[in-house]
């Protein structure tokens, strides 16, 4: 299959599907092999590339058809570098990964903007192809209209948004144990604030609290201007190891781990059903917390109730869950919550309310309107085709073109594949010259709370142009062959 046959049918369709009400079935595979000269790989590959754009929707036994929604609309990358400088400089590990500094200028983290016409597979988010954009725009009009838009709001969040987010963690809730409740919930202006005021709660200053590792880069900044001291817990294909984790609280004397137990970032590692209750038993045994990050929840390919959340078996208030909606419904809506028993949550409320007194209600009805629409578990079913799609893009790409690469594993979930380069990679200098070649990628080296254990980058498969996705990959081993 050549790149130009299978780039030119990808065009090809894309016109079909423009002059075509939502709902039309395409042609069968064997037509589109008749009709355009082609073979059935490519075929199957042009409508993979048309799943994920979101252009099309494929029923399996059934055909594929043209998806409802926006067609034919090629949607500028969107830039939320100005995240980091809202943020600020910070002293610690996540600096590297929160500078923001000019394209071209060396900086390797995750942040920074992307140039026009450059392949971002760097930054943390979704493209716009993958929210529900109507939604948004619908529910922001109709909270702008109502009495939220002049009011302030309970300190803990409204009352409406903060019920559905202990439903949403009750409906994985086994018999015998007591749901959360509305009063165990208190809304964030996203998470990243929620994770200052956890780590406040349950740790002093200089105190340790293990992490995964590698990790999320804001929950490294969030402990650096916390002023804990980062403990690593390295795991493997199913989560951390429990000796050694036990073995890192019995040295150290920590009382709370931060983790992503489902789709973690940046591995894509999900804990087996095992290693959830070795660890929970680790936790008990030391008195100490699990603070959960569930920040992919919106973003699991399937649905797998042996991976539910691990908050949801436990009442005895040793999990402090974390949910987010801005990645899954909005950048412009920061809302999330984290929900916590007994008086560790009045503490990380009173941490909250401190640092941001309340969350704008007019968000948070707007998001709560969103979450509340039938027209939203639509969006979420479709979401998983397309996430899988633009996953197997993306992975199909790194072993066609990057064969000395290792992945983690193929995530079930999540927005990133994390891949491993040869030792020598001098990984500063090949993010430097594939954004020279117009290709944005993401130094793994700030992701580690320690020393890095190897040359990783990681690789969004959920940003703009998934089309585009193949070339790219090929650019990073045209530059890695070169100079790195």
């Amino acid at each position: 299959m050549s790149q130009s046959s299978s780039a030119r049918l990808v065009e090809e369709l894309r016109g079909w599907v423009v002059g075509h009400a939502p709902g039309t079935r395409l042609p069968a595979t064997r037509a589109l092999v008749r009709d355009h000269g082609v073979g059935p790989g490519t075929v199957q590959t042009a409508l993979r590339t048309l799943t994920a754009e979101g252009l099309v929707d494929t029923r399996p036994g059934v055909g594929t058809f043209v998806a409802a929604g926006p067609t034919g609309r090629r949607l500028r990358p969107a830039d939320y570098s100005w995240q980091a400088g809202a943020l600020g400089a910070a002293s610690t590990a996540g600096t590297a990964v929160a500078a923001t500094a000019t394209p071209g200028s060396g900086d390797d983290g995750p942040l920074r903007p992307t140039p026009e016409d450059a392949v971002s597979l760097h930054n943390g988010y979704p493209d716009r192809r993958l929210l529900p954009e109507k939604l948004v725009r619908q529910a922001l009009v109709r909270a702008a209209r109502s009495d939220v838009a002049v009011a302030a709001a309970p300190r803990a969040g409204v009352a409406e948004l903060r019920q559905w987010f202990a439903r949403e963690l009750g409906r994985h809730t086994p018999a015998g144990t007591t749901p959360a409740a509305a009063a165990d919930v208190t809304v964030l202006p996203g998470t990243q604030s929620g994770l200052a005021a956890i780590f406040r709660a349950v740790a002093s200053p200089g105190a340790p609290v293990v992490i995964e590792s590698p990790t999320y880069w804001g929950a490294i900044l969030a402990a650096g201007e916390s002023g804990v001291t980062l403990v690593p817990a390295v795991g493997g294909g199913d989560g951390p190891e429990p000796v050694e984790l036990d073995r890192t609280f019995a040295r150290t004397g920590a009382r709370a781990f931060y983790a992503q137990p489902r789709y973690a970032n940046p591995t894509g590692t999900t804990w087996s059903p095992t290693r959830r209750r070795e660890i929970l038993d680790v936790l008990a045994r030391h008195g100490a917390f699990l603070i959960e990050d569930d920040w992919a929840n919106d973003f699991g390919m399937t649905e797998d109730p042996e991976h539910a959340p691990l908050a949801a078996q436990d009442d005895a208030g040793r999990v402090i869950y974390l949910r987010s909606l801005t990645k899954s419904v909005s950048p412009a809506l920061r809302v999330g919550a984290v929900i916590a028993r007994g008086p560790v949550g009045e503490r990380i409320r009173a941490n909250v309310t401190a640092s941001a007194m309340y969350v704008s209600p007019l968000l948070q009805v707007a998001a709560l309107d969103v979450v509340s629409q039938p027209a939203w578990r639509t969006h979420r079913a479709s979401l998983r085709g397309q996430l899988r799609s633009r996953r197997d893009l993306l992975v199909d790409a790194v072993h066609t073109h990057l064969p000395e690469a290792v992945l983690s594993g193929v995530p079930g979930g999540g927005l990133n594949l994390w891949v491993r380069l040869p030792d020598t990679t001098d990984l500063h200098r090949l993010v430097v010259d594939c954004e020279r070649a117009g290709v944005m990628i993401a130094s793994g080296n700030g992701l580690f709370p320690a020393e890095p254990t190897g040359k990783f980058i990681r690789l969004n498969f959920a940003g703009p142009d998934p089309g585009r996705f193949d070339p790219a990959v090929r650019t990073i081993a045209e530059v890695l062959a070169r100079c790195c």
